[in-house]
């Protein structure tokens, strides 16, 4: 990874993007690394996008990364994949949940959903990787936790220690959601290790 190492969450609201990015953050600050956050959520309550930026190194100094410069993009539903796809650098490495949420304009009928999201991502990078972190969610518990699956899937590739990420979760959940979060977050990993 270079100096700076810039992550970019995408999703639409109510996937939790925002949280996964607060904790993402609090872990890389807890394993000694300056970041800046960003994020846009503009009608996130209304189902439209959400994006994070995550960005950490010795010193960081601008919480928002150039097109073409994340290292890796983490896409919490296919379609924000592609939307956000020109962010990431060439041969960067695309995480991206299976979950299809339709636009407003795919549900009214005015549009498709895009069928070759694949071939799109291609184009740019062969480092792909599809998580069912919904089917993971609920196997750990709640279909809420698929955005901590998602860190999971996430962790392998970030230098941060397995003990510090279980420090981070648990202060990131009361105690009564720690254990479901955690078996989301191993789930996860195991889909990247």
């Amino acid at each position: 990874m270079n100096d700076i190492t810039s992550v970019l969450l995408a999703g639409v609201g109510g996937q939790g993007v925002l949280r996964a990015s607060d904790i993402l953050a609090e872990a890389l600050l807890e394993a000694g690394y300056d970041i800046k956050k960003s994020e846009v959520h503009g009608m996130a309550q209304r189902g439209g996008s959400v994006t994070s930026f995550v960005r950490f190194g010795k010193k960081v100094y601008s919480p928002t990364a150039a097109k073409g410069s994340a290292a890796i993009l983490l896409s919490f539903e296919k379609m924000e994949a592609l939307r956000y796809l020109d962010y990431l650098m060439p041969g960067g490495r695309v995480l991206i949940s299976d979950e299809e949420v339709n636009p407003p304009a795919c549900s009214l009928g005015l549009a498709k959903y895009p069928s070759a999201v694949d071939e799109f991502i291609s184009a740019v990078t062969k480092d792909i990787e599809h998580i069912p972190a919904v089917a993971i969610a609920l196997e750990a518990g709640n279909i809420r936790a698929a955005n901590t699956v998602l860190l999971g899937a996430l962790s392998p590739f970030l230098p941060v220690s397995t003990e510090i990420w279980e420090k981070t979760l648990r202060h990131s959940f009361p105690e009564r959601l720690f254990a479901l979060n955690w078996q989301a977050f191993i789930l996860g990993r195991g889909q990247s290790d």
